[in-house]
């Protein structure tokens, strides 16, 4: 039987919520921040709305992002 891994998210990103796009791979292994950010720019499949634009900087909504995640592979 294969061994399934479920992602978890750390402990300090999950109470903040968001975290800076050039932090992304500090945390997590995919999709890494050149993919991310060339999908913010071209503002494909939706990923906007897992976005924040603060003071020029861009965040992640870490559980927004896993949750259209999810929608993607279910389309």
């Amino acid at each position: 039987m294969q061994n399934i891994q479920t992602l978890s998210i750390p402990e300090n990103v999950q109470n903040s919520g968001i975290i800076p796009l050039s932090q992304w791979n500090k945390y997590f292994a995919y999709p890494c921040v050149g993919t991310l950010r060339q999908m913010i720019f071209y503002k494909k499949y939706g990923i906007e709305r897992c976005i924040s634009r603060i003071g020029g900087r861009i965040y992640v909504k870490v559980a927004e992002f896993f949750k259209w995640l999810e929608e993607q592979n279910n389309k």
